[in-house]
């Protein structure tokens, strides 16, 4: 029998709630300051902002999204779309410095059939990549085993926003 120790995941699931709404318009609702270390919010921008993915493909995964609730990049305002970029650079600054990784993957999934797991409110993923972070486990095993929890991935790229 196989065993993936994540002992961090029990609080999360033990306190999780259903979300009627967008999940990211839920995040984008500033609750007070001291809530986006809670959830993993890194940055506030005046039209979009940074967070850490809840399910992270590898350490370090981070999703850039508008406040305002958009499905489509052509609806959004160029100001949203300027700033959008401008922070996946910052992000992927953020990542060179910290995690140093051999490449990147940012990318966005448009609608359900593109993949898009929230499908209506457009983000963008920003993942540091290393060769070699596809092994035996994630091709054979279905399952990725990161090697940093999610509070450790926020403390060390806080500073970088």
């Amino acid at each position: 029998m196989d065993f993936l120790w994540s002992p961090w995941r029990a609080s999360y699931i033990a306190n999780s709630q259903p979300l009627n709404g967008c999940v990211f318009c839920e995040l984008a609702r500033e609750i007070s300051p001291e809530s986006d270390a809670e959830r993993f919010l890194l940055y506030r921008g005046a039209r979009s902002f940074v967070v850490l993915n809840l399910y992270p493909y590898t350490t370090g995964h981070m999703l850039i999204a508008p406040y305002e609730h958009i499905s489509l990049v052509a609806d959004a305002e160029k100001s949203i779309t300027d700033e959008i970029m401008d922070l996946a650079k910052r992000a992927q600054a953020a990542l060179l410095a910290e995690y140093h990784p051999e490449g990147f993957n940012l990318g966005m999934n448009l609608g359900r059939a593109a993949g898009a797991g929230v499908a209506n409110h457009f983000h963008l993923h920003v993942l540091p990549r290393w060769n070699g972070d596809t092994n035996f486990t994630t091709t054979v095993g279905e399952t990725r085993v990161l090697p940093e929890g999610l509070a450790d991935t926020f403390r060390r790229l806080k500073s970088y926003f």
